[in-house]
């Protein structure tokens, strides 16, 4: 059994808290796909949490999969700051240790929307910029060759729907780094013919253990559903975008086969792939 591996070892997860202190619905979605994929696979879970921004808290490399979440603000300000730099040392921490061939247990990592954007930048393989318009809701997103080919979206439709809350983009992809990388661009955002602007890079998988995502996987369908119902979220959406749009978002968190569908496949699917590779080596 996995839960016993090398004399009880836990998978250890480490959640990058990217909220900057602001409370935050996907930090409780990440907990509990992660708590319910253990359950459910009996497999045991240790779950650390690091708040990067504020406390410019970064884990160790003794954990095996990294979750980097999203976050409020800009993904550009931060340049040059000291908790962006940390970031950017643990991120290379973790390069350096998957590239290492005498370190056979390699280190998987998931980044969330701000995280995304950070990880482009980062790795310059697309421009990050800001939107004309602040992207809030369910949206359609489509696969392309890669995506379709790829076993964290397995499952998924084509288009899938996902939560997307952002006010910035990734767009132009820098094709000469990616193919440098063996990157591979996974999913872009609806197309829309009547407006003349480039399309998003909505998922980049970066290498063989780094996949990030523009939207939010770990959305749920019945939290999102209750945060929307508050009064205050309620009118905010209302007054920022008409009473339409919140009515069209509740109706499309409760289909079946929109967010649901994605919060059940993406990030346990990821967590199927790490946790199978941790599998495989002990074998």
């Amino acid at each position: 059994m996995f839960a016993t591996m090398q004399g009880d070892k836990k998978i250890k997860a480490a959640i990058l808290d990217m909220n900057e202190g602001h409370p935050n619905q996907g930090m409780r979605c990440i907990r509990e796909i992660l708590k319910h994929y253990a359950e459910t696979n009996n497999v045991a879970l240790q779950m650390d949490e690091f708040e990067v921004r504020v406390e410019q808290k970064l884990p160790d490399m003794s954990y095996d999969i990294y979750i980097s979440s999203g976050g409020p603000g800009s993904p550009l300000e931060s340049e040059g700051s000291e908790w962006e730099m940390k970031y950017f040392d643990w991120l290379q921490q973790v390069e350096n240790w998957n590239n290492n061939s005498e370190n056979h247990f390699k280190k998987y990592v998931f980044f969330i929307c701000h995280s995304y954007q950070l990880a482009c930048r980062y790795y310059k393989v697309g421009n990050v910029t800001k939107r004309r318009s602040t992207a809030f809701g369910v949206f359609p997103i489509h696969l392309v060759r890669d995506g379709k080919n790829e076993p964290v979206f397995a499952g998924l439709n084509d288009p899938f729907y996902a939560v997307d809350s952002r006010d910035f983009q990734v767009i132009q992809p820098n094709q000469n780094k990616l193919k440098q990388m063996g990157s591979k661009i996974l999913c872009i955002e609806k197309e829309r013919p009547h407006i003349p602007l480039e399309r998003a890079i909505m998922s980049i998988r970066f290498n063989d253990y780094m996949i990030g995502t523009q939207f939010h996987p770990e959305a749920d369908a019945a939290g999102m559903t209750m945060y929307l119902q508050r009064e205050d979220k309620k009118q905010t959406v209302i007054n920022g975008y008409g009473e339409a749009k919140w009515k069209s978002m509740i109706e499309q968190l409760n289909d079946p086969d929109k967010i649901g569908w994605t919060y059940a496949q993406v990030l346990p699917n990821f967590l199927n792939i790490a946790v199978e590779h941790l599998q495989e080596v002990v074998a």
